[in-house]
C-alpha cells in the first residue's frame, strides 16, 4: 500500500512501473529506474523494503543502484553505508559507488579507509574507474594530499599508467595540490590528451603565479583544434590580469560578448578582476553594474580595486552599499576598505573595520594588520604604530615594518625610526634601502657622525644600493 501512496509523486511511467511491482512481475530494470527517479527518502525507503522483502535485494546492480540513491538524497551516513555493509554481495562496482560519494562528499579520510577496507578485507581488486575517485578525495584534503603519490605509484604497479582515466586524474591532482611540475610532466608523457586535461593544466599555471608558461599551454590547445569555454576564458582573463595585459584582456572580453549570450557569475568576476589589475577601473566599474548577478567575490574585487588605488571614498561607499545588499564581507573586502583607509589616512574608520572582522568571526590576517599600521603610520601616529606592532597577534613582516619606516621617513620621527630600521635590518641585513632610510634619519636631524658610521658599516658589509632602472 506504501509502494502505491508514492506513486503518485512519480511520472506517468514510473506509476505503471509500480503497479507492476504491487502485482509481482516486476522486472530488474524497472526496480533500478524506480529507484533512480525516487523523489525523497520517504519513498526510498519504500522501495528499500519491497527489496528486502523480495530476492531482488540480493542483485549486486540493485542493492549498489540504492546505496547510490540514498547518497543522492543526502543520506550518505549513516544510511547508505548501513545499506552498504549490509548487501549480501559486493563488487567493484558496489566499492565504487560507496567510495566514490564520501569523495564527492567531501568525506576525504572516509573514502581512503573504505578504499583500504577493501583492499585487505576482500578479494575485490580496483578497476581504473576507483583510483580516480581517491585522486579526487586527495585534491580536497590537505591532510590527504600526500597519499596522492602513493596512490601514482600504486597505479602504475597495477597496470593503469596508460589508462585515461588514471592519467588524467593524475595530472589534475598533481594541480590542485600545487605540484605543477609534476602535472606537467604526466601531461607531457601522456599519448592522448583532451580539452577537461589543457583546461586543468592552463588553470593551473594562472593560479600558480605562471601567467607566462599558462600562455604558451593555451596556444598550444589552441593549435590542437580544441573549442574554447567560459572556464578557458576564466583562467585566460586571470592571466591577462596578472599580466596587466590590458590590450588582451579587452580582446577576451569581447569574445566572450560575442560568444556567450549571457556573462554568468564566474564570467563577470573574472572580467571585473582582470579590469581591476589592469587598473582600469571604470570599465571594471560598468562590468560589474552590468552584471545580471553579484556575489561577495564581485564587491570585494571593485572594493579592493579602489581601496588599492587609492580612492577611499568610492570604496568605503561600496562596502557600505554591500551591507545593506545583505552580502557578507569575506577577509577580501575587509582587505579592500582598510587600504582604502591606508590610502586616507582614516585612523578611526581602519579600527572599527577591524573590530567588525572580528564580529564577523573573521580571523584578521598579517596583511589586514599591516594596512592598519600604514594607516596609522601615513596619519602620523608613529609611537602608536610600533606599539599596535609590539601588541598584533602575529610576528610582523618586513612589510608592516617596512610601512611604518616610512611614515618615520616622512615625518622625521627618528627615535622611533632608529628602532624599526634596526630590526628591519636583524631582518633583512642584506637590504641597503633600510640602511639608506636610517642614515638619511640620522642627516635629517644633524646625526652627521652616526649616519657617516652607518654608511662606512655599508662599505665594510659591501652592501650597496642597486641604482634605478626602467624596463621601457
Amino acid at each position: 500500500m506504501h509502494l502505491a501512496t508514492a506513486s503518485s509523486y512519480f511520472s506517468l511511467p514510473a506509476k505503471n512501473l509500480i503497479a507492476r511491482a504491487l502485482s509481482g512481475i516486476t522486472q530488474n530494470r524497472d526496480l533500478f529506474y524506480l529507484l533512480h527517479q525516487s523523489p525523497n527518502a520517504k519513498h526510498l525507503r519504500h522501495l528499500h523494503a519491497h527489496l528486502l522483502r523480495t530476492s531482488t535485494y540480493s542483485n549486486v546492480v540493485l542493492s549498489s543502484k540504492l546505496v547510490l540513491a540514498y547518497s543522492k538524497l543526502d543520506h550518505l551516513f549513516p544510511t547508505s553505508l548501513a545499506v552498504f555493509w549490509h548487501m549480501p554481495h559486493r563488487n567493484i562496482f558496489s566499492w565504487n559507488i560507496i567510495i566514490g560519494e564520501f569523495s564527492r562528499s567531501g568525506f576525504a579520510a572516509e573514502s581512503i579507509g573504505l578504499f583500504l577496507r577493501m583492499w585487505r578485507e576482500s578479494s575485490v581488486r580496483p578497476d581504473d574507474f576507483t583510483l580516480p575517485l581517491l585522486l579526487r578525495a586527495c585534491s580536497a584534503s590537505p591532510e590527504e594530499a600526500k597519499l596522492g603519490d602513493l596512490i601514482h605509484s600504486l597505479s602504475l604497479k597495477l597496470g593503469f599508467g596508460a589508462s585515461l582515466f588514471v592519467s588524467s586524474a593524475l595530472v589534475i591532482m598533481y594541480v590542485d595540490i600545487k605540484k605543477i611540475s609534476d602535472a606537467r610532466k604526466l601531461f607531457d608523457d601522456m599519448h592522448v590528451r583532451d580539452s577537461v586535461l589543457y583546461t586543468a593544466m592552463f588553470g593551473g599555471y594562472v593560479q600558480q603565479g605562471e601567467a607566462i608558461l599558462g600562455l604558451a599551454l593555451f596556444r598550444e590547445m589552441m593549435c590542437s583544434g580544441f573549442s574554447l569555454d567560459s572556464v578557458v576564458m576564466v583562467s585566460l582573463l586571470t592571466a591577462c590580469g596578472q599580466l596587466g595585459a590590458l590590450k588582451h584582456g579587452k580582446s577576451v572580453h569581447g569574445w566572450c560578448i560575442r560568444r556567450c549570450s549571457c556573462l554568468g557569475l564566474n564570467l563577470g568576476n573574472a572580467i571585473t578582476d582582470m579590469y581591476v589589475k589592469c587598473s582600469n577601473m571604470a570599465c571594471a566599474r560598468k562590468v560589474f553594474v552590468n552584471m545580471q548577478r553579484k556575489d561577495v567575490i564581485s564587491w570585494s574585487s571593485l572594493i579592493l580595486g579602489y581601496g588599492l588605488d587609492g580612492d577611499g571614498v568610492v570604496s568605503i561607499n561600496l562596502f557600505e552599499e554591500m551591507l545593506k545588499e545583505g552580502i557578507k564581507p569575506n577577509a577580501v573586502t575587509f582587505l579592500g576598505v582598510l587600504s582604502a583607509c591606508a590610502h586616507g589616512g582614516l585612523v578611526e574608520r581602519s579600527w572599527m573595520y577591524l573590530r567588525q572582522m572580528q564580529e564577523c568571526k573573521i580571523v584578521p590576517e598579517l596583511k589586514h594588520y599591516a594596512s592598519v599600521a600604514d594607516c596609522m603610520a601615513r596619519a602620523g601616529f608613529l609611537e602608536e604604530a610600533e606599539r599596535f606592532m609590539e601588541e598584533m597577534p602575529v610576528e610582523p613582516d618586513e612589510a608592516v615594518m617596512g610601512a611604518v619606516l616610512s611614515g618615520c621617513k616622512v615625518y622625521g620621527n627618528v627615535e622611533v625610526g632608529e628602532r624599526v630600521a634596526r630590526k628591519l635590518i636583524r631582518l633583512e641585513p642584506g637590504k641597503a634601502g633600510y640602511y639608506v632610510t636610517l642614515a638619511g634619519l640620522y642627516s635629517a636631524t644633524g646625526r652627521f657622525d652616526e649616519a657617516e658610521s652607518l654608511r662606512q658599516l655599508m662599505k665594510e658589509k659591501q652592501i650597496s644600493k642597486v641604482p634605478g632602472c626602467s624596463s621601457i
